[in-house]
């Protein structure tokens, strides 16, 4: 068990667009930046996320125009998030039950404030609790 609060181990340096940018600007952070995912924001407030993998099935798969869709049409609007003073085994145990390979991190005022991966976590907590947390993420529902 570990006491590290996110905000010591999270990255603080995230991509975010706003949900007019076009999905081919999307992919060109994700590229540029070499990460798999873009927050996005309005008026400086999270309001969805997008994965390389929402780009393959909400946009290629389905025909559409990188260039002519926007980031809100292939968004996750409904997403999962920290708190910078949650415990790194909290978020560890959050993330496996519901899932998930990164959250984005926010702070007393609901400001975006960092991202945290199973990366990140796999360096600060413990290996018993990192190898739970992988096998839930990876376990069919």
């Amino acid at each position: 068990m570990t006491d590290k609060l996110i905000k010591d181990i999270m990255s603080k340096d995230v991509e975010v667009v706003s949900q007019e940018a076009s999905l081919q600007t999307v992919a060109k952070k994700m590229q540029v930046r070499d990460c798999g995912c873009v927050v996005v924001v309005k008026n400086d407030r999270l309001v969805g996320m997008i994965t390389d993998r929402d780009l393959a099935l909400r946009c290629v798969a389905k025909g559409h125009d990188p260039d002519g869709t926007t980031a809100e049409t292939v968004m996750t609007p409904d997403i999962l998030y920290c708190w910078d003073t949650d415990t790194a085994d909290d978020v560890a145990r959050n993330m496996g039950k519901n899932k998930v390979r990164r959250l984005p991190v926010l702070n007393a005022d609901k400001r975006l404030v960092g991202m945290v991966s199973l990366g990140d976590l796999a360096s600060h907590t413990n290996h018993k609790l990192c190898g739970q947390m992988l096998g839930a993420i990876c376990r069919a529902a």
